[in-house]
């Protein structure tokens, strides 16, 4: 009588594929933001009943490419200013000198920094 075959497909050990590597979505996108902790964010505050899978990928980027514009617009008010550091100050400085960003941040405050001139 012959022997039954198994219907069991899988990675089993007589599997001739290799294992690929495990890869975080934030390694996939390329970002420097973590992806997972965005999309975790998202779900906690329940801000849409459904979550598509790219929300939390698009929001990890655009927070991380506003991180890094403001952070140069500092590092340029830094140099500007003969200073090593980026302070509190130079990102008030930085954010109230350019037009987009001073109104995104219009209501904005920043710790350690004296109310803006108005």
């Amino acid at each position: 009588m012959p022997r039954q075959r198994s219907r069991r497909r899988g990675r089993g050990s007589g599997s001739s594929r290799p294992r690929r590597r495990a890869c975080s979505h934030t390694a996939r996108a390329e970002l420097t933001f973590s992806v997972s902790l965005v999309e975790r964010r998202l779900r906690e505050g329940r801000y849409a009943q459904r979550l598509s899978r790219s929300a939390s990928v698009f929001l990890a980027a655009a927070l991380q490419c506003l991180t890094a514009t403001v952070l140069e617009l500092a590092s340029n008010e830094a140099q500007h200013s003969a200073r090593r550091r980026i302070t509190p100050e130079l990102l008030d400085m930085a954010v109230h000198n350019n037009a987009l960003l001073s109104g995104l941040f219009g209501t904005t405050t920043i710790s350690q920094v004296a109310p803006a001139r108005r």
